[in-house]
């Protein structure tokens, strides 16, 4: 048999099998239809010396847009899914991808927060994202709602689910006034279809001692009262210093059985809007040091001072900033970092943001590579190079460290989304959504200071069996993504 694509001579691992093996793998039609030695094909690469596993599937990606996706793909993506903030109506949103294409794999989530800022603040009700994320700094949709209000509201969430989408995405963290028996509500809906959650957790009580209730209890008593699964999005990042705790709950509860999973990312610093009710000047300093932990995107500027982050808070609320909780330099936050990263079955996930332009003028997106004025935060170019670097150092390369970004995230899906169950894989039948790299060298390239450089040590990304990345160069016209839907 002669195979459309042959990747000869490369160290295949499948992380579900546990194979680990020098062999061809023989690729025809978007699937995986041959492992073995001395394979035909119409077009043959030899990738000898370097590793062919499943491509990464990232189910905490806010890039969805072509400059995000490209370097994500760089990065060895090849499945991105907003499930954290998600869209409502979900079927809008799977319209305007499948209109634009995407060089790799998407999907969404039912928008919990979307679905709230229309029934209490009258917000857009489109599938686009800045349904979502523009509304987030209102006042009126972060309140508690009445119990007519929430029915509007899991009526919205369950048409959403009913067209497909990946579970429900809950931004508490961004409305500290909603009542707890909302968040339930919510986790029952799910728990009845049978589709997970992805919370961003509401606050600790080490961090706002006032807050309604401890988010990391909120989960995991959602979880056991309910029988949902609960997915808890960027467990670093909302835990902070306080992380051992928050991971001691999260095991004792997985101990006795609830369906908690978890997911961290290989940064000290986070992205958000200025505009976030976390940031205001009076409740900044219950997680970040000072003012100055804060950088201004637009700007590039370290935020000086309270009066500074009241105007631009005033002038810009949706404005990108980069927030550091743990300073990445320090031994005792680096390995606190480690710790959420490390902890058993935690998927990595990058929570990438799309990049903005800080120039005049209306942005070519299409540009690549991107020019200096295209900025984010560093996560959305480098979170699987620089988690395989990680790992690496710590000798766990590659089982472990694709384990985290491939299988388990397909199994935390695949009992609702049955794409899923062909992804994380390469076996004989699994998708041909496989990514190629050198394990000696593979890591990040983008910074704090230089945010879109790509991952370098990527050699080949194929999604659906095209290449989207080929000799470590974006394929630029390939747009082979796929909706990825429930049910």
């Amino acid at each position: 048999m002669t195979h459309d694509v042959v990747l000869a001579g490369g160290r295949v691992v499948d992380p579900e099998s546990g194979s680990d093996r020098v062999c061809d793998v023989g690729i025809d039609g978007g699937s995986v239809t041959a492992l073995d030695e001395h394979l035909d094909g119409r077009t043959t690469i030899d990738v000898s010396g370097l590793v062919v596993a499943p491509g990464f599937v990232d189910v905490h990606s806010h890039a969805q847009t072509l400059p995000g996706r490209r370097l994500q793909a760089c990065d060895g993506v090849t499945t991105a899914l907003d499930l954290e903030a998600g869209r409502t109506p979900v079927e809008h949103a799977y319209q305007r991808e499948a209109t634009r294409g995407s060089p790799i794999n998407y999907g969404f989530s039912a928008s919990w927060a979307a679905a709230r800022m229309h029934v209490l603040a009258d917000g857009l009700l489109d599938g686009s994202a800045i349904a979502v994320f523009g509304g987030l700094v209102g006042a009126d949709w972060q309140r508690a709602a009445t119990l007519s209000q929430v029915g509007r509201i899991l009526e919205l969430l369950a048409d959403d689910l009913a067209a497909g989408a990946i579970g429900v995405g809950l931004l508490v963290g961004y409305a500290p006034g909603v009542d707890p028996a909302e968040y339930v509500a919510v986790a029952e809906l799910a728990a009845t279809v049978g589709v997970p959650t992805f919370t961003h957790s509401r606050d600790i009580v080490e961090l706002a001692p006032e807050t309604l209730i401890d988010g990391a209890e909120e989960i995991v008593r959602a979880a056991g009262e309910t029988g949902a699964h609960m997915h808890y999005c960027h467990i670093n990042s909302t835990s902070s210093r306080h992380i051992d705790r928050v991971l001691g709950l999260v095991g004792r509860c997985q101990a006795e059985g609830a369906h908690v999973t978890t997911e961290a990312y290989p940064y000290g610093s986070g992205s958000t809007a200025i505009g976030a009710a976390f940031l205001a000047p009076e409740r900044l300093r219950e997680r970040f040091r000072d003012t100055t932990s804060i950088t201004y995107l637009r700007t590039g500027e370290r935020i000086a001072s309270d009066d500074r982050l009241r105007e631009l808070r005033a002038t810009d609320p949706g404005g990108l900033v980069i927030a550091e909780f743990l300073d990445e330099a320090d031994p005792n936050d680096a390995a606190l970092l480690r710790r959420s990263l490390s902890f058993p079955d935690a998927i990595a996930a990058s929570d990438a943001m799309p990049p903005m332009w800080t120039g005049a003028g209306r942005p070519d997106l299409t540009a690549w590579p991107l020019p200096p004025e295209a900025v984010v935060h560093p996560r959305t170019a480098g979170t699987f190079g620089r988690a395989l670097r990680l790992w690496r150092e710590e000798g766990a390369l590659p089982a472990e460290a694709l384990r985290r970004a491939t299988l388990l995230p397909a199994q935390l899906l695949e009992g609702s989304v049955p794409a899923m169950r062909r992804k994380g894989r390469v076996q004989v039948g699994s998708d041909a959504d496989i990514v190629v790299f050198d394990a000696a060298t593979v890591t990040d390239q983008a910074t704090y200071l230089a945010s879109t450089r790509p991952s370098s040590g990527i050699a080949h990304v194929l999604v659906d069996g095209t290449f989207v990345v080929r000799g470590g160069h974006l394929v630029e016209d390939a747009l082979p993504g796929r909706p990825i839907r429930a049910g």
